[in-house]
């Protein structure tokens, strides 16, 4: 079976599976992928120098596809130990077709990279949007193996037009990210452990 990439998938079979599972007639009423937001935090007293700035660019340009932007603070703020002028992160805004070749590479390569990965919490910010942390950015194939000093995380975030967390999710599920699916409390369970607080509570009481 040839492989199909995101592109074709989101305007073929996500598109349809996503009708048919929030009930909606008009494929352009279907929440989609806005923009992909890649951010990285540069930690001054562990990555300072411009020699650290030039790597933690050109890997992210390597991952993302695209050139980041160093986010520079604009004033000074004594209780964070800043001054102005210091670079503090890099970002990349990425849409269209790089967007869905990022969002393609993370899915099916990065994250199954990780180490005793179990999924990804399926917490949204109440508009549909979604926002996961990386530890260390050598899980993209695209980059070769670092020293430990020069290993750093990501905080990667996608803004959907869904506007409810319910069709953000259904749209990134059937993406594919791997969320951990929801434990489900049986009646038997729950009950029991009402007549387990009910007993203690009543010795307790005993007690006294």
């Amino acid at each position: 079976m040839a492989y199909r990439s995101l592109h074709d998938r989101l305007r073929k079979s996500i598109a349809t599976a996503l009708k048919k599972e929030l009930g909606i007639a008009n494929v352009h009423a279907l929440p989609r992928l806005e923009k992909v937001i890649v951010n990285v935090g540069i930690n001054k007293t562990k990555m300072d120098g411009k020699e650290i700035h030039e790597y933690v660019a050109q890997t992210l340009a390597q991952i993302t596809g695209q050139k980041p932007v160093l986010r520079i603070t604009r004033k000074a703020i004594s209780n964070f130990k800043t001054r102005s002028g210091l670079v503090v992160g890099a970002m990349v805004t990425l849409r269209g077709r790089r967007m869905e070749a990022f969002v393609d590479r993370l899915v099916s390569y990065a994250l199954p990279r990780i180490r005793d990965f179990r999924g990804l919490p399926a917490k949204f910010d109440g508009r549909g949007n979604y926002a996961i942390g990386i530890r260390d950015h050598t899980i993209f194939p695209e980059v070769p193996a670092a020293e430990a000093g020069k290993i750093f995380g990501m905080q990667i975030q996608f803004t959907t037009t869904a506007g409810r967390d319910d069709r953000g999710r259904a749209l990134l599920k059937q993406i594919g990210m791997p969320f951990t699916p929801e434990r489900k409390i049986s009646a038997k369970s729950s009950s029991s452990r009402i007549n387990e607080k009910t007993v203690e509570e009543s010795a307790s009481i005993s007690h006294t």
